[in-house]
């Protein structure tokens, strides 16, 4: 994970609440930053490293896969940590959780999600059933107010599939209906110039930018919010991260098994610097609040 100037944000979320006059003045801060713990679910072993830095206040709020393997054991260490909590919504990856999807173009012949590519492939083709979208996603929110006990405090989308074409004119009228308010927009300032990614990620990562900006317009026109600045395209690690204890081998996923993302040492790493002591001091130095959806 790259370690971010987190002041530079400043200006663009400055709180700007004044004192009363005659009141003792406090220091305000500078930034509110919502530090999202994606994937949250995956395994056992990746719920209890996130709920570790939730504790040590390295992240702030978390994203549930409500079709993961742990997404129980999730919700309930949510519940009893008091962590804000929001739904990672995902249809590339596992299996579904709507019941109705016998033969649906969501899925491959062994009734798995296409991956992450493979799902954008597929609406390319213009196969896709925006119908069958919809109703996974219905079925999610669903599923994530079972359990946990009430409605999501954001949702987004695992693999940013919430802002590409078709899907995000779907997933904001979910959100509409549902009235949740906040989501990701994965704009991120400064990335064409992170040239130290691979050329693939690079090209992945501009076309995920290049969808977001179109989705801001759908986004607007139901209600939906965002953060002012996104933070995590170039961490691959608003700012995503995805800590964790490294999965063991055939424990976690989303019904196929942990990938090798989950197995990797880098979510301990991540883990291990968000909660760096260095790393918390800086955000009271610069006046940096971290926050959740919630708290706005």
């Amino acid at each position: 994970m790259v370690l971010l100037d987190l002041s530079q944000m400043a200006p663009l979320v400055e709180n700007k609440t004044k004192q009363q006059q005659g009141e003792e003045k406090m220091p305000q801060p500078k930034v509110k930053l919502v530090v999202t713990g994606d994937d949250f679910g995956y395994c056992e072993r990746r719920n209890q490293g996130i709920v570790d830095l939730f504790k040590a206040g390295g992240i702030s709020n978390v994203s549930l896969l409500v079709n993961a393997v742990s997404a129980e054991h999730a919700a309930e260490l949510a519940k009893r940590n008091h962590i804000p909590i929001g739904l990672h919504a995902n249809l590339s990856e596992g299996l579904p959780v709507s019941q109705d999807l016998t033969g649906s173009t969501l899925l491959n012949k062994d009734g798995f999600f296409h991956g992450k590519m493979g799902f954008r492939e597929v609406l390319q083709s213009g196969q896709l059933k925006m119908s069958e979208v919809e109703a996974e996603l219905r079925a999610q929110v669903n599923r994530f107010c079972e359990l946990v006990g009430h409605m999501p405090y954001h949702m987004d989308g695992h693999q940013h599939v919430h802002v590409l074409p078709e899907v995000r004119e779907v997933f904001a009228q979910v959100l509409s209906d549902f009235g949740i308010t906040y989501t990701r927009v994965p704009i991120e300032p400064g990335l064409k110039f992170c040239t130290f990614l691979p050329s693939h990620l690079r090209d992945f990562n501009a076309q995920v930018e290049k969808d977001a900006l179109e989705s801001i317009e759908v986004f607007h026109r139901h209600g939906i919010r965002w953060p002012d600045v996104y933070l995590g395209l170039s961490t691959m690690a608003e700012l995503m991260v995805h800590p964790g204890y490294p999965s063991q081998p055939h424990q976690g996923g989303c019904g196929e098994g942990p990938d090798d993302f989950s197995q990797s040492a880098d979510r301990l790493h991540e883990l291990n610097t968000l909660r760096d002591p260095l790393v918390l001091n800086y955000y009271r130095q610069q006046g940096i609040l971290l926050c959740a959806f919630k708290d706005f």
